[in-house]
């Protein structure tokens, strides 16, 4: 092959490198754009309108003027019930299939219903939780009924997401481990969750982002209304979260200051979900600092 032919096929395939590396960076600035832009227009209309009373008042039926107390304590209450159910479990899961589980047709069957399970629609585990806590234990719409049901939600996604992130850990420093005289739950604890601590971290800001904005499930388990109480730690009260609020506002409130109501609880809901993202990092941040000053 004649260098004049091998000159024009490497030009060409520069050309398509840089082509591509353009389309790339284009697509990728595109969507931060988008995602930017979203997220300004929500919390520009929101925030500055947001009071201390709004965030601490019961909301109103018929005046102006109603807050989002009880629905956001509710909000986290339900989250961190819904966390405290998913969390052992979905980990748990995750780490019996990385590290235990045997490679055979059940466990590859297991792996493929979580996967199923992980992609059906949230309105189905609605109403799983509706069948199951309304009709069956007839407890009616209640805190713990959409607690449950979220962490039936978002157990697939953690599973997956947990054996996937230990996955990703390299056979050395489990080698490196044993090597040293490490069980294998030692190896485990003390080599693979840190190796793997970012993608687990990942896999929780997710499941909590969608859990605190999830409003299907909750209308379904959990009602659209609230105790009327500020801090209510009943299990079996009603729990109308922020999400709910959303879309209760939007259509159905007949307060005259409705459209307000709902610009400050969508930019109080995005904010409150950027912060737990925020949070759950700093985990990723002091062990990566760590390592790296070893």
């Amino acid at each position: 092959m004649s260098k004049q032919v091998l000159s024009r096929k490497n030009g060409f395939s520069r050309f398509l490198d840089r082509m591509a590396t353009l389309l790339f960076w284009g697509m990728g600035i595109g969507a931060i754009t988008l995602v930017g832009w979203l997220l300004y227009t929500i919390l520009s209309k929101g925030l500055p309108a947001i009071t201390w009373d709004f965030l601490i008042k019961l909301p109103e039926e018929i005046d102006a003027g109603g807050g989002i107390g009880p629905v956001l304590f509710n909000s986290f209450y339900v989250l961190a019930l819904s966390l405290l159910f998913s969390l052992p479990i979905g980990i748990g899961a995750g780490i019996y299939l990385a590290e235990y589980a045997p490679a055979n047709r059940l466990t590859g069957f297991i792996r493929m219903c979580v996967e199923s399970l992980a992609s059906v629609p949230s309105i189905v585990f609605g109403l799983f939780g509706l069948a199951l806590f309304v009709g069956y234990f007839q407890v009616g719409l209640t805190i713990i009924g959409g607690a449950v049901s979220l962490a039936f939600l978002n157990l697939p996604v953690l599973t997956r997401v947990t054996e996937e992130s230990i996955r990703a850990v390299p056979k050395e420093l489990r080698e490196a481990s044993y090597a040293m005289g490490a069980t294998k739950f030692q190896c485990i604890r003390t080599v693979v969750l840190p190796a793997a601590l970012s993608g687990i971290i990942t896999g929780i800001s997710l499941v909590a982002g969608r859990a605190y904005g999830e409003s299907a499930v909750i209308i379904l388990t959990a009602g659209t209304t609230t105790s009327g109480a500020m801090w209510d730690f009943s299990l079996f009260s009603p729990g109308e979260t922020l999400a709910v609020h959303l879309w209760y506002v939007q259509s159905e409130a007949i307060v005259e200051d409705a459209r307000e109501i709902a610009d400050k609880s969508a930019a109080v809901l995005v904010f409150v979900v950027l912060l737990l993202n925020f949070l759950l990092r700093i985990p990723v941040w002091i062990s990566e600092r760590k390592f790296k000053m070893r």
